[in-house]
């Protein structure tokens, strides 16, 4: 149903973009013709007495670029898109040149790129050249979400500590600068039981860290956070098969204390970090994820602290 949609408003565009040519051609004939409504070459009308509207034709020279430029629109709409669906003669497009162009700048990259091929983290992390590449490949794409810096924000986690939710190897930076990340928290309020075991269970969530918190609520929340068990484990300490969240340190990426704990309880939290793969190339990410990596792992090369580790930090169970 829906490509029978798309090809019938396709069919709307070709004919209403056709129908406006045809409807320019006859008005320019219409207007073109010499009819004399009266004797003096006038339409006949006439105001403040003797102001009269001639019938004159176009200017040949105005009426001649007038069918030109139909014309030219009628070549451009057949060999380049613009008729609905429809690619047009040369097959041009715009994501095609954006690709083509893309494509060839990865090209005239791979020399420089080809000298990182085949290095571990830890020696590219020493490699100052690198280094200043991967850090100019995060200050474009990465740091608008995760700060210059890398220590993220609210809701963007801090890529400058060792706090990793996917793990912190140099493989899976890369697989999550590749692929993206569709991290999710679902509600889990229904499954704990009432508002008082949420809150119970908050509280306990909260013990674990050694937060501020109600000795006597966290409890009475130690048996319901069972249900918490399966993403957070019985410990608390999280998950990197899940990426779900270590909950026994204090670090908070959606907000910390009773009130930001039971809303991501009753409400979830489901975040994504994009796939990079169709923005930078494969040795573009290799360099980039040796940047992130260091970040963590105390490289002394690396001058800006941040890192993307975040990048993989996405999934938002906390």
């Amino acid at each position: 149903m829906s490509d029978f949609f798309s090809s019938g408003w396709s069919w709307y565009v070709a004919i209403a973009t056709v129908a406006g040519l045809v409807f320019c051609l006859l008005l320019l004939l219409i207007a073109s013709r010499h009819k004399v409504m009266a004797g003096d070459n006038s339409t006949g009308h006439v105001w403040d007495e003797d102001l009269r509207e001639l019938n004159n034709p176009l200017p040949r020279w105005w009426a001649i670029l007038f069918v030109l430029t139909v014309i030219f629109a009628g070549i451009y709409l057949a060999i380049y898109p613009g008729l609905g669906s429809r690619a047009g003669a040369l097959g041009w497009s715009s994501a095609g040149e954006y690709q083509q162009e893309q494509a060839e700048a990865h090209k005239a990259m791979a020399t420089v790129y080809a000298k990182y091929s085949g290095k571990t983290a830890e020696q590219l992390s020493k490699d100052a050249s690198a280094m200043a590449i991967g850090e100019r490949l995060f200050a474009n794409n990465c740091a608008g979400c995760h700060g210059s810096d890398g220590k993220g924000s609210k809701g963007f986690p801090n890529l400058t500590d060792s706090d990793w939710l996917y793990g912190g190897k140099h493989e899976t930076i890369v697989e999550t600068i590749t692929n993206g990340r569709n991290g999710m928290m679902p509600p889990m309020a229904a499954a704990v039981g009432s508002p008082e075991d949420v809150r119970n269970v908050a509280n306990y969530v909260l013990s674990l860290s050694g937060s501020a918190h109600n000795a006597i609520a966290a409890q009475l929340g130690k048996q319901k956070f069972a249900v918490c068990s399966a993403c957070h484990g019985m410990d608390g300490k999280g998950n990197q098969a899940l990426g779900a969240p270590n909950l026994t340190d204090k670090i908070w990426l959606h907000g910390w204390g009773e009130d930001a704990v039971i809303a991501m309880i009753n409400q979830g939290k489901s975040n994504q970090m994009p796939a990079q793969a169709t923005r930078l190339s494969p040795e573009q990410i290799q360099v980039l994820g040796a940047y992130v990596w260091s970040w963590s792992n105390s490289a002394p090369l690396v001058a800006s602290s941040g890192s993307d580790t975040a990048v993989t930090a996405v999934t938002p169970a906390r």
